[in-house]
């Protein structure tokens, strides 16, 4: 096996491997998630700014499978209609990229665990803004400067995303095509943000890009078997998980 990092033993490896492909799954299966799983899974033995370089070449590659299946007519659709927050938060992540590097180890695991029991509770309760046409505009100017800033620091910009769309009433049917845009200008930037900051670099691509594998053979077999159960009951689930992780997190940022 290489040796991606001197911080990887063969364990600790196998261990990334099957939370990516876990992350891969639920992403095959329920369509979200996976940077999340990979964050607060990886970051119970994994420090900060390595599960920070691994995610990055799994969320290009899988988004931009996201964005083929759901048709490039329809992305670009979806750009022309969503411009102003797809601007605001590819800028963002290119900015708040550079900022990983300077946060101290326990503060990064806070910084990635509020989010994720942030964003998870968010959705198990089922809140969702309502925005008016008269607020649409600075609404998706704020909106996408904090998604972006989220996904610069912590990789994840999905959930704010979804919120966004349900703020604004998008047609559950068009939702796939925007996120699908959104998600993959949004991993080019916290590619080309990270290969700027130097999260991304000769110890770590290796790592980042053979997490690939296993977040492709999730995706597969999400895909394959995601209709054989109640997909509310399993998003409810993983969402659950997904918040005793990031209390985890938190926990350790706290208690050093």
């Amino acid at each position: 096996m290489p040796e991606f990092s001197p911080l990887l033993t063969p364990t600790i490896f196998l261990f990334a491997f099957a939370v990516t492909l876990l992350g891969g799954f639920v992403k095959g299966a329920v369509g979200f998630a996976m940077p999340l799983i990979m964050i607060s899974g990886m970051g119970i033995l994994i420090p900060p700014e390595l599960v920070i370089a691994g995610i990055v070449f799994p969320i290009v590659i899988s988004n931009a499978l996201q964005v083929a299946r759901s048709g490039f007519g329809n992305a670009q659709a979806a750009l022309k209609e969503h411009w102003r927050y797809v601007l605001v938060v590819c800028v963002m992540i290119l900015v708040a990229a550079q900022f990983v590097r300077s946060i101290p180890g326990n503060v990064m695991f806070i910084v990635l665990g509020v989010p994720v029991v942030g964003l998870c509770i968010i959705q198990l309760i089922g809140w969702r803004p309502q925005i008016t046409p008269r607020w649409r505009r600075p609404f998706e100017w704020v909106a996408g400067a904090l998604a972006g800033t989220l996904g610069g620091l912590a990789g994840t910009w999905g959930p704010p995303t979804v919120l966004y769309l349900l703020a604004l009433n998008t047609p559950r049917t068009s939702q796939m095509s925007v996120q699908g845009v959104i998600y993959g200008l949004g991993s080019v930037m916290l590619l080309l943000g990270h290969l700027q900051s130097g999260i991304l670099n000769a110890q770590t691509w290796g790592f980042s890009a053979a997490l690939v594998v296993p977040a492709l053979v999730g995706m597969w077999l999400g895909f394959r078997l995601g209709d054989r159960f109640d997909q509310e009951r399993f998003r409810r689930v993983t969402l659950w998980v997904l918040v005793i992780a990031g209390v985890n997190l938190i926990r350790r940022g706290l208690m050093g």
